[in-house]
């Protein structure tokens, strides 16, 4: 059996259109590749948040936006601080110890915070994701109890949080809020989305 012999004119075509082809293939692939790489919005979302803390007085509070969420940062009165202590019994995580929302080893003590006067939290309910109202204002008041030291209510389902972000006992919400990675830059900085200096 005899090999028909090309036509030197037909491979010249073939050999440029299988390149044309190639390199139109690599052009369609390049923008569908770079598809999967972040957008410049969605790495600013993710990046870490700097805040400026200097001017937040005792009793106030700031929030701030990180990934989409609402950090809460609240410089704590001496009162408040006081009052956390006489609420262990009452709340279902007073160690925060349990795993469901983790919270970082700089943050497992009796404030939840790494400076005891400022607390670092996600202001989203542990419940079903809906945002906590301010409540600290102490005493009676309509849905919380006669001896409210202060701290967070969840009006869409009732559940309470006090002045260190932890749930109280037969609540809907099953956890304490979340403290989010964070470090001190200085006295009067505060970096949220990271942890390391």
């Amino acid at each position: 059996m005899s090999e028909t012999p090309i036509d030197p004119s037909k491979r010249t075509w073939i050999v440029t259109s299988a390149c044309a082809g190639a390199v139109g293939g690599v052009a369609a692939a390049v923008p569908f590749v770079s598809t999967f790489q972040p957008s410049e919005k969605a790495k600013a979302a993710g990046a870490a948040v700097e805040v400026d803390i200097s001017t937040l007085q005792p009793g106030e509070k700031v929030t701030v936006e990180w990934r989409g969420k609402p950090v809460w940062i609240v410089r704590r009165t001496e009162q408040q601080l006081k009052d956390l202590e006489a609420l262990d019994p009452q709340v279902a995580d007073p160690d925060s110890v349990r795993t469901a929302v983790p919270t970082p080893a700089y943050a497992k003590n009796k404030h939840r915070s790494i400076k005891d006067e400022y607390l670092v939290v996600v202001g989203i309910c542990t419940h079903l994701g809906c945002s906590p109202v301010d409540k600290f204002n102490t005493g009676a008041q309509p849905s919380l109890p006669d001896d409210w030291k202060g701290g967070f209510f969840c009006p869409c389902h009732g559940s309470t949080f006090d002045m260190a972000g932890r749930v109280f006992k037969n609540k809907p919400a099953p956890d304490n809020l979340e403290v989010p990675p964070h470090v001190y830059l200085s006295d009067t900085s505060l970096l949220i989305g990271e942890d390391k200096a």
